[in-house]
């Protein structure tokens, strides 16, 4: 099959779908990634046929504006931050879709970029193929991603709201966008006012999620839907695929206990030196090693104790399983990956489903209760390390869960998805 596959957003939200495309290639399908110019080095050394769209997210991220949104927390802010931002490329995204996706048997597409994708296929008449990573149809059995763990205590009733207002909360804001890319580009109707989620594209195939039903169990209510397992990314088919530790990081690592990891990704500070102390602190109260991650937060210092290693980037994969203990901002890749590896993990939600992710690790028992980022300091830090480093029982939690994690194929499940549908036109199992 010749497949698209349309992933925009940050570098946690296209990575997944990279791993899905690299399997589905495995596989001998003709694989498209459609995503923003500065993934065009992750897509291309996995193998993969890159289709650029307008936009570079890091630089989006880095800005003064977005560092302090994200830093606060804000959802809606950041949300009608980054509607304005779509708005500008919008055209120009429908107008490069429309030529990537000619041609194609199959689109697949996550929540970024499901919009464009679903006008797309109408357009286009190719079949659609949802898949994503964090919780996105609507269930009685717990609350939508954007939602706090004590609505679940209201019910089913509200648990199934939730999710439906976390669609709206995810589509209204980009609906004019919307509307215009239908009208001025591909000549179709206005989406509905509730959104495209009712679309008979979206009915016909089953739904894949992309995490382990060792996390995440199938609710009773949700139908036609298929949870594979994670779709990771491992070190051998990162951005190097000969890619190998720098022997500084191997030295530090030997020369002593466990570190801590440290890092958030591409999640933004307003004053990356103050986090940096405030790290450094919590790390001289508990006497911890740690390897700090830079990211896109530009987490950086001049003064760094030989207890401290700085690093720009290292894959997940193969650094986690050496650690004692992750700390991180809890989007959905990172979450997944510290998991897998078996260690504890302390999750410091900015905003939006990473909340959801550090409730999740502390309902099963493989982490501390999350620490929103507007209320980090050293002392809590501290506090949430030495409970992870004390603590045994959640130890051997995280151990076991990622035994049973590193035990499912999840990419090879999403394959067996595609090629029924390649085969019979539906995916007889689901």
């Amino acid at each position: 099959m010749r497949i698209a596959i349309i992933a925009l957003g940050s570098r946690g939200d296209v990575q997944p779908y990279v791993a899905l495309g690299k399997g589905l290639k495995q596989a001998g399908h003709l694989v498209r990634l459609v995503t923003q110019e500065n993934f065009g080095d992750l897509v291309c050394s996995n193998g993969l046929e890159f289709w650029a769209v307008s936009g570079n997210v890091q630089e989006i991220v880095e800005t003064k504006e977005m560092r302090e949104l994200l830093e606060k927390g804000n959802f809606l802010a950041i949300q009608s931050r980054t509607a304005k931002l779509v708005q500008s490329v919008a055209i120009d995204w429908a107008n490069q879709g429309k030529v990537a996706c000619q041609g194609m048997d199959l689109l697949i597409v996550g929540v970024g970029g499901l919009n464009i994708a679903v006008a797309l296929a109408q357009k286009l008449g190719i079949p659609l193929l949802q898949a994503y990573v964090f919780p996105f149809t609507p269930t009685k059995e717990f609350p939508g991603v954007l939602f706090p763990d004590f609505v679940d205590k209201t019910g089913g009733f509200f648990n199934r709201l939730s999710h439906q207002l976390v669609r709206q909360a995810l589509w209204q804001g980009f609906r004019n966008a919307d509307k215009l890319v239908r009208q001025k580009v591909l000549g179709l109707p206005a989406a509905s006012f509730w959104g495209p989620y009712n679309t008979d594209c979206l009915k016909k195939y089953p739904t894949l999620y992309g995490f382990s039903p060792s996390v995440i169990s199938k609710p009773s209510d949700w139908n036609n839907t298929c949870i594979t397992g994670y779709w990771f990314l491992d070190v051998n088919v990162q951005e190097v695929p000969d890619w190998s530790p720098p022997s500084a990081l191997m030295e530090f690592l030997q020369s002593g206990s466990p570190p801590i990891y440290i890092g958030f990704g591409s999640m933004g500070n307003r004053n990356p030196e103050a986090t940096v102390n405030l790290v450094l602190e919590a790390l001289a109260k508990t006497q911890q090693r740690a390897i700090l991650l830079s990211g896109w937060s530009g987490l950086k210092s001049d003064n760094l104790p030989n207890t401290v290693y700085l690093i720009d980037s290292v894959p997940h994969s193969w650094l986690f399983p050496r650690v004692a203990a992750v700390v991180h901002h809890g989007g959905a890749g990172t979450t997944a990956a510290g998991m897998r590896a078996g260690v504890p993990s302390i999750i410091i939600p900015f905003f939006g489903d990473q909340f959801f992710w550090g409730q999740r690790v502390a309902k099963l028992g493989v982490g501390t209760e999350p620490i929103p980022r507007k209320q980090l300091t050293a002392e809590r830090l501290a506090q949430a390390i030495q409970e992870t480093l004390a603590d045994s029982t959640m130890r051997k939690r995280a151990a076991n869960l990622g035994a049973k994690i590193q035990a499912e194929n999840g990419i090879a499940g999403a394959v067996a998805v595609v090629e029924e549908i390649e085969k019979h036109g539906v995916a007889l199992l689901y």
